[in-house]
């Protein structure tokens, strides 16, 4: 068996993004190892995810530039949810940035928001 366990988030702060993902999207901080000065091993996820988030801090100008465009504006992340109502509330009561507004689809029930960044996420509760 094969499975994508883990993707890079390039982020400007460590803490600022941890704080994003946890307190305002309701993520788990599964680790957060000092391994140099600068550098940490920081890994967030939904409760119950599989697949975690590494957020690593951009290094360098050309990391920098990504941050918050890694996909070069197209939907980056797509989540689901057994609640999408009770998340989307939480997505409002933590003034997160709605993109698209919920729209019934023929694959479920979907709106798009962006990260402290301005990544995209489609949140999805599937038919």
């Amino acid at each position: 068996m094969n499975q994508i366990v883990q993707l890079t988030l390039v982020v400007k702060n460590y803490d600022e993004a941890i704080d994003f993902y946890t307190q305002k999207l309701g993520f788990k901080l599964l680790e957060d190892t000092t391994l140099s000065d600068v550098k940490r091993w920081v890994r967030v996820a939904p409760p119950n995810s599989k697949t975690s988030l590494l957020l690593a801090k951009a290094a360098n100008s050309d990391q920098l530039i990504a941050v918050g465009n890694q996909t070069g504006g197209r939907v980056f992340l797509f989540m689901h949810t057994d609640n999408f109502d009770q998340y989307y509330d939480n997505l409002i009561k933590n003034n997160v940035k709605i993109i698209r507004e919920p729209s019934i689809e023929v694959y479920g029930k979907v709106c798009v928001f962006a990260d402290l960044y301005g990544n995209l996420w489609d949140l999805i509760e599937p038919n």
